[in-house]
C-alpha cells in the first residue's frame, strides 16, 4: 500500500525535525533524517506524477474522440494517439517503480548495502569475470545516479581481481540488491586461451545491509586480529608508501575484511570495522532464520547457489534461474542494464516471503 496521506504527514514531521536549530548537533541523526526525507519526497512525487499522468491520458482520450467526431485530420489524430501512448508508457514505468517500492518492506530493506565480489572456479577467467561484474554494478549505479564507493580491491596477478567491496549508502539499496547475492556463471570464448576454447567461470556476489549506529553488534578486542600492510594497485604497483591498509579477522567466525582505499590507517580501520559489523549482523540474522526453519521442520534452502547465467558463446543470453527473466542483450546487461533483473528479483523474493 502506498499510504499517501500517512507519508505526507511523515514528510511534514521530518521537515519540522530538520528545521530544528539543534538538529546538526548530532550529524548522524540529521543525516539519517535527511535520507528519510529524500526517500519520502521521491515516493510522493511518483504518486503525484502518476495522478497527473492519468489526468493527461483522460484529456488525450477526450480530445481524440472529439477529433474523430468532428472529422478531424487523420494525421492530427495519429499524432495525438502517439502522444497519448508516450504518456501511457511513462505511467507504466512510474507504476512499476511504485510497485517495487511497496514490496521493499522486509527487515533491512531500507538500508544501504555492501556488495562483495569474489572470483571463483575458472582461474584467470574467473578473476577477469569478477572484474567484469564489478564494472557491471558500477555502471548500474552510475546510470541510476546511486552514490557508491569502492572500499577495497584485491587484484589478481595476471588479470582481473580476486575480490572487491563496494559500499552503497543509498536508501533501499539493500532491498533492491539483495537478490543479486549468489553465484554468477559466465560462458564465453576465453581471451586467455591460445586455442580459443570455450571457458566456464564463476564469481560469487555477497550483498549485506549497511550497519547503522543503532545496531548493537559488540565486537570485543579479544575477538579480532588486526594486520596492517601497504596498499597496492594492479600488477603489484605500490600506491602507498606507508602501512595504511588494514585487514581485520574476526576469530570466532573467521570472517576477514580488508580495506585500503582510504587515505589513512585510521580511516581504513573504521571502514573495515563497519563492514565487519554488517557481515556479523547478517550472520546473526541467518542463524536466527535457520533456527526458526529447523523448529518449523523446513530445512530446505531458499536461495540457490547459482542464480544467473551469462552466455556469450555459442549464443548470446543472460538468464536468471529463479525468476526466469532472460535477454539476448548481453552487452547492455554487462554495461549496467540490470533493472529488469533487479525488479524481477524483488517481486520473486516478495512472493517467497508470503
Amino acid at each position: 500500500m502506498i499510504e499517501y496521506d500517512a507519508k505526507k504527514k511523515k514528510l511534514d514531521e521530518l521537515q519540522a525535525q530538520l528545521n530544528a536549530p539543534d538538529v546538526w548537533d548530532t550529524p548522524d541523526v540529521a543525516q539519517k533524517l535527511g535520507q528519510q526525507l529524500s526517500t519520502l519526497k521521491l515516493a510522493l512525487s511518483q504518486v503525484d506524477s502518476l495522478r497527473s499522468g492519468i489526468s493527461n491520458v483522460e484529456v488525450y482520450g477526450e480530445m481524440i474522440e472529439e477529433l474523430k467526431m468532428s472529422g478531424g485530420a487523420e494525421s492530427e489524430i495519429v499524432e495525438m494517439q502517439k502522444d497519448c501512448q508516450t504518456e501511457l508508457d511513462t505511467l507504466r514505468k512510474i507504476a512499476d517503480a511504485l510497485e517495487i517500492q511497496t514490496l521493499l518492506n522486509q527487515k533491512f530493506d531500507q538500508r544501504g548495502a555492501i556488495i562483495s565480489i569474489r572470483s571463483g572456479a575458472g582461474g584467470v577467467d574467473a578473476a577477469d569475470w569478477a572484474e567484469m561484474l564489478l564494472r557491471m554494478y558500477q555502471r548500474y549505479f552510475e546510470q541510476n545516479q546511486i552514490p557508491f564507493k569502492v572500499d577495497d580491491i584485491s587484484y589478481s596477478e595476471e588479470a582481473g581481481i580476486k575480490s572487491a567491496t563496494v559500499e552503497i549508502d543509498s536508501p533501499y539499496a539493500f532491498g533492491k540488491l539483495a537478490t543479486e547475492a549468489g553465484t554468477h556463471r559466465l560462458v564465453r570464448i576465453s581471451p586467455f586461451n591460445a586455442q580459443s576454447k570455450r571457458q566456464t567461470s564463476f564469481a560469487a556476489v555477497e550483498v549485506i545491509p549497511l550497519i547503522e549506529s543503532t545496531d548493537e553488534i559488540a565486537i570485543p578486542d579479544t575477538d579480532i586480529k588486526i594486520d596492517v600492510f601497504r596498499a597496492s594497485g594492479p600488477g603489484g604497483q605500490c600506491v602507498n608508501t606507508t602501512d595504511s591498509a588494514v585487514r581485520i579477522t574476526h576469530l570466532p567466525t573467521n570472517t576477514v575484511v580488508s580495506m585500503q582505499n582510504e587515505k589513512s590507517q585510521i580511516q581504513n580501520r573504521a571502514a573495515a570495522m563497519r563492514v565487519l559489523q554488517s557481515r556479523l549482523l547478517l550472520i546473526k540474522q541467518a542463524e536466527e532464520a535457520a533456527q526458526k526453519k529447523e523448529l518449523a521442520g523446513n530445512i530446505t534452502a531458499s536461495w540457490g547457489d547459482q542464480i544467473r547465467n551469462y552466455v556469450l558463446h555459442p549464443y548470446q543470453m543472460v538468464k536468471d534461474l529463479r525468476t526466469l527473466v532472460q535477454t539476448a542483450q548481453t552487452a547492455a546487461v554487462l554495461n549496467g542494464d540490470l533493472e529488469q533483473f533487479i525488479d524481477a528479483g524483488v517481486r520473486w523474493r516478495a512472493k517467497g516471503a508470503q
